[in-house]
C-alpha cells in the first residue's frame, strides 16, 4: 500500500521515466511478450461516481483494452498509475488516499526498474479514498472589480482541486479583462489539515501593469502578404489590452478559410512604452480544393454538383469559387435537365475589419412543370459582422430572366430587375451543424426596380429556427422552424419566377413533392406572392453515431401577399441520422397528411440537418 506522499514524489517519477528510456531498447528485445491474465480493481468506499472516474482514468485499464502484452511496458505503465489516479482523487476532494498497484502480489513502486518482472500474470489496483476534505480558510486576491469566483470556493464546500484551479483562473482573467495582460498567481499556500479533513488555501495574485496593444507580428505565412494578415486580424493597436480582442482577431483570420491553423500569442515581455506585441503564428491551408456532392429527391430527381476553390487568389486571403450543378435526373416532374454555373469572389477586410466584400454571378436553366426559365444574375454586396451573433448585409444586383409559362408555355416574360437587398442574421445556436439549444433568425428585404417586363416592388422573407434539448447532455432535441414571405407592389404575372414562392420538398414540406403547392389564376399555375411554412422535428439519439427523427411540416401559398386564392398542405415522416465529421448524413421518408398535392412516399437524402 502506497500513501500520498510517496506517490507525489517527482523524483520517483523522473527516475522511472529516465530508466525506462535508457533500458527500453535492450529489455524489450530480451523479455518475452505475454499478456497479463487479469486486472482487478478494488475500491474501498461507497462513492460510485468516484470509483467510475478512477476506472475510466486508469492507464492500466487503457493498456488492457489496447491489448498491451509486453511485460516491461506494463511495468512502466503500472508505476505511472499512481500519479494518474492521484489527480482524480484531488479533483474529487480526497487528499489522503492510499493507492496500491500490485504486480503478481508485489507493489509496483517497490520493484527496481533494473530488475523488472519477466512475465506478468495479474495486476491488482487497491484504492482507499480516505476522508473527503472541505475548504477551510479560502484567501484569494487581490481581485479586480467585477470578478466572480466559483460559488463553491467557500468554507465548508468540497475541496476539489478543480475548484481551486477555476477560482485562480477567474481571478487572473479578471485582471486581464481590465488590461493587466501579465497578471499571474506567483504565490500559493495550500495546507491539508487531517484531522479534521480541512484544506486551507491562500493564493496571492500579482496584477502587473496595465498594458496597451502593440504590433501584430505575423509568422509562418508563405503566400499571404503580412500587411493583409494585420488588416484582417484588426487588432486595435494602441488600445487597452483585452483577451476578447485577441480572440476576435484570431477568429477573423480563421473565417477567411485561408489558414489551416491560427494561434495568437502574447509576447513574453511588454515594451518599454507599455505596449504588448502579439505574435500571429499561421499555417496556410492548401491553395486549391476540389469537391463534389450528390442529392436526391423523389420528385425533383438527382442533383450532381462539383466545385473548384482557390483560397488565396491574390495573396490577400481572397476566396474564388467556381461551381457547376446539374439537376433533374430521374425526376417525376419538370421537362428536362437543369444546369447552373456560378462564380463567387470574396475579399476580407477591404474597408473595415468586419466587413468583407462579396461578388457573385451565375447563369442557370430552371425547368419545372409550371415554367421553363433561363436566368443570369450578378450581385455585389457587403456583409458587416456586428458581433459574434449578429450580421448585417447590403448590396446591389441585376437579375435577367426569360421564362415561358402558362398553358403550353405560350406566355413569355422577359424580366430585367435592379435588386437592392438588405439582410440581417442573428445566430444564437450552440452549434451550426447539430444545434441543441438557441435560435437562428435570417431575414431579407429585397426592393427591386423593374427595368423591363416587370413591376417594381419588394420581396420580404424571414426564416426563424428554434432548438431545445430535453436533457442537458445527449437525449432528445425538439426543433421548430417558421418561414414567411411576401411580394409587395408587383403583379403576379409581372414578377420573375425566381422571386415567387412555392411549397413542398426538403426545404419546406417533406412528404409533399418539390414545388407541389402554388396558385392558379386565370388558368395559369405559378408560385404565389404570399408564403408560410412550419416545420417541427424531434431528434432522438440512439447511439453515439446514429439517431432517429420524427417530423411534421406544413406549408401555405397565396396569390397575393396573404390574400386572394390560397391553399395549404402538410407532410410527416421519419428519418435516420448518421453522424460524420462534417455533419449528420440525413435520410428522410415522408408521406402527405393534408392537402391535394400528395403523390405518396417521398425520399430525401442530404448532408446536415433539415434545418
Amino acid at each position: 500500500m502506497v500513501a500520498l506522499h510517496r506517490l507525489a514524489s517527482p523524483r520517483l517519477a523522473r527516475l522511472g521515466r529516465k530508466t525506462a528510456a535508457t533500458l527500453a531498447a535492450g529489455l524489450l528485445l530480451a523479455l518475452p511478450a505475454q499478456a497479463f491474465e487479469a486486472l482487478n480493481f478494488r475500491f474501498q468506499g461507497d462513492d460510485s461516481a468516484l470509483q467510475t472516474a478512477l476506472e475510466r482514468a486508469s492507464l492500466l485499464a487503457a493498456a488492457r483494452a489496447e491489448g498491451v502484452a509486453d511485460p516491461f511496458e506494463l511495468f512502466t505503465i503500472a508505476r505511472a498509475e499512481y500519479g494518474q489516479l492521484i489527480g482524480i482523487f484531488y479533483e474529487a476532494g480526497f487528499y489522503a488516499p492510499q493507492i496500491s498497484v500490485r504486480i503478481d502480489g508485489r507493489e509496483a513502486a517497490d520493484i527496481s526498474p533494473l530488475a523488472p518482472p519477466e512475465a506478468i500474470g495479474a495486476i491488482e489496483v487497491v484504492l482507499v479514498p480516505g476522508p473527503a476534505f472541505a475548504f477551510g480558510r479560502t484567501e484569494l486576491g487581490p481581485l479586480a472589480s467585477g470578478t466572480e469566483l466559483p460559488a463553491d470556493f467557500t468554507a465548508g464546500q468540497p475541496a476539489r482541486s478543480t475548484t481551486i484551479r477555476d477560482a485562480t483562473l477567474a481571478a487572473v482573467d479578471g485582471w486581464r479583462e481590465h488590461g493587466h495582460a501579465k497578471a499571474d498567481a506567483p504565490s500559493q499556500e495550500i495546507t491539508a489539515r487531517h484531522p479534521p479533513g480541512v484544506l486551507d488555501v491562500a493564493i496571492q495574485i500579482a496584477p502587473g501593469p496595465r498594458l496597451r496593444f502593440g504590433a501584430l507580428r505575423p509568422d509562418g505565412q508563405q503566400r499571404t502578404r503580412p500587411d493583409r494578415i494585420v488588416a484582417i486580424a484588426g487588432l486595435p493597436t494602441g488600445e487597452t489590452f483585452s483577451p476578447r480582442d485577441v480572440q476576435r482577431a484570431a477568429e477573423r483570420l480563421r473565417r477567411t478559410g485561408t489558414f489551416a491553423s491560427v494561434a495568437l500569442r502574447e509576447a513574453d515581455a511588454a515594451n518599454p512604452d507599455g505596449t504588448l506585441d502579439i505574435n500571429a503564428s499561421v499555417v496556410e491551408a492548401p491553395l486549391r480544393r476540389l469537391g463534389a456532392g450528390v442529392e436526391y429527391d423523389t420528385e425533383a430527381g438527382g442533383k450532381l454538383s462539383a466545385f473548384w476553390l482557390h483560397r488565396n487568389l491574390l495573396g490577400g486571403a481572397e476566396r474564388f469559387r467556381i461551381e457547376g450543378r446539374s439537376g433533374g435526373r430521374g425526376a417525376r416532374r419538370g421537362n428536362g435537365l437543369d444546369y447552373r454555373l456560378a462564380l463567387e469572389f470574396a475579399r476580407p477586410a477591404p474597408f473595415t475589419t468586419d466587413t468583407p466584400l462579396n461578388l457573385g454571378a451565375f447563369v442557370e436553366t430552371d425547368r419545372d412543370t409550371d415554367f421553363n426559365a433561363r436566368r443570369a444574375r450578378i450581385d455585389l454586396g457587403l456583409s458587416h459582422r456586428y458581433s459574434d451573433e449578429l450580421t448585417f448585409g447590403a448590396g446591389v444586383g441585376l437579375l435577367l430572366e426569360r421564362a415561358d409559362f402558362g398553358p403550353g408555355f405560350q406566355q413569355r416574360g422577359d424580366f430585367r430587375l435592379l435588386l437592392l437587398p438588405l439582410s440581417v442574421e442573428w445566430d444564437r445556436r450552440d452549434s451550426e451543424t447539430a444545434p441543441r439549444r438557441g435560435f437562428f433568425l435570417q431575414s431579407e428585404v429585397k426592393p427591386f426596380l423593374g427595368l423591363s417586363g416587370t413591376d417594381s416592388g419588394a420581396r420580404i422573407y424571414a426564416d426563424l429556427r428554434g432548438y431545445r434539448a430535453l436533457q442537458p447532455e445527449g437525449g432528445i432535441v425538439l426543433a421548430a422552424r417558421a418561414q414567411a414571405g411576401a411580394i409587395l407592389g408587383a403583379r403576379l404575372e409581372r414578377t420573375p419566377r425566381d422571386l415567387l414562392f412555392y411549397s413542398g420538398g426538403g426545404g419546406t414540406v417533406r412528404g409533399q413533392p418539390f414545388r407541389a403547392l402554388g396558385v392558379t389564376t386565370a388558368g395559369v399555375r405559378s408560385g404565389g406572392r404570399g408564403f408560410l411554412a412550419l416545420s417541427t422535428e424531434a431528434r432522438i439519439p440512439t447511439t453515439e453515431t446514429l439517431g432517429l427523427a420524427a417530423f411534421w411540416d406544413a406549408g401555405y401559398v397565396s396569390e397575393g401577399a396573404f390574400s386572394g386564392a390560397a391553399d395549404w398542405h402538410a407532410g410527416a415522416g421519419l428519418g435516420l441520422r448518421y453522424e460524420t465529421p462534417i455533419g449528420p448524413l440525413r435520410i428522410d421518408l415522408g408521406l402527405p397528411v393534408a392537402g391535394t398535392t400528395g403523390r405518396g412516399l417521398q425520399l430525401y437524402l442530404g448532408l446536415g440537418q433539415a434545418f
